[in-house]
Parts: structure tokens; sequence; C-alpha cells
């Protein structure tokens, strides 16, 4: 079975920047340019009329999300890897997603106010991964009880990646289940 990304809100933070960062990185050549609209990339093993990603510079086209559907399918064929690794490589932030996972880590709480660093054990795009967040009040409560105990949790916020690693910010909404 071979898995598809199809989710309209993650495909549309994928950044044209570092979708072309990517491209070149693996071997693509930028073919052609129509400034604020499109980039064309081709790479050197395929001939330049079999096989080409168009690339949307502006996230705010209507059809971008379906734009970045199509170019993982590309990519997809081009790479013979699964959509799913080639996106965890270029998600760089999501807004608002829920994470589920175990507290795996935390950290010496601050001394001055009730709260503290954590790692969770989470899912990011169909893959485990550590998630770094800084939780405060109820909610660190709730995350000491969840690794004691070991609870799963579930909680929203803005992904980022930093380096090869993910952070949580603005966390909230924290529940054991």
């Amino acid at each position: 079975m071979k898995a598809i990304v199809c989710d309209g809100e993650v495909l549309s933070h994928l950044h044209p920047s570092t979708v072309e960062a990517y491209l070149q990185a693996t071997g693509w050549h930028e073919l052609n340019r129509v400034p604020d609209k499109v980039s064309v990339w081709t790479q050197g093993t395929f001939p330049q009329d079999k096989l080409k990603i168009y690339v949307p510079v502006d996230q705010e086209f209507d059809d971008y999300p379906r734009r970045m559907y199509e170019l993982m399918e590309t990519l997809e064929k081009a790479e013979q890897r699964s959509q799913l690794d080639i996106i965890s490589e270029l998600i760089t932030a999501v807004p608002n997603i829920q994470i589920q996972g175990t507290v795996l880590q935390i950290h010496t709480p601050n001394a001055d106010q009730l709260s503290g660093k954590i790692v969770i054990f989470g899912i990011v795009i169909d893959k485990l991964r550590k998630i770094q967040t800084e939780l405060f009040n109820h909610d660190y409560i709730l995350a000491i009880k969840a690794y004691q105990e070991r609870l799963p949790i579930v909680c929203r916020g803005d992904l980022i990646k930093e380096d090869s690693g993910f952070v949580l910010k603005n966390p909230h909404d924290l529940v054991l289940e």
C-alpha cells in the first residue's frame, strides 16, 4: 500500500523556498521561472520533456495545496520514496496542529514559576518523533502525571522544525487520554 499526502492544510504550509532548496540539494535543476508565479525544475537523469516539477512561488494561490500535491506525486515517482518520507523533509512549520504522544522527558522545572520543558514522543506526519515544548501551570502538572503514569497525551500548538528536531510553540488544550 502506498501512502499519499492529500491534507490540504499540511500541503499549504510547504514553503516554496524550502521546496526549491530541497530540489536543488537532490539533483534537480531550475529550467525556467515565471516571476511571482512558478518555477520549473527538471532532473539530469530524465529527459526534459518527461519529468518536470512545477513549484508555485506564491502560497496565496487558491490552488496552492493542489499544486503541492502534484509536486509530491512527481517526487514520489522520481525518487522511488514514499510521499511521507519526502514531506517529512519539507515540513518546516504547521500552525495549530494536534499532537498525540507520550511524555518522554521532563526537564528540571523553572524555579520562579510552575513551568518546565518537556519532550513528547509523538506522531508528526505519520512518524514517531521527539517534540520539545514548554508547559505552564495546569498543563505542566498534567504532563508530570502523564509521565509518571505513562498516560498518552494530546495537545495543540504550532509545530516548528528546528535543525533536525521539532518544537511545539504555543501549546494548549493538553489532555490526558
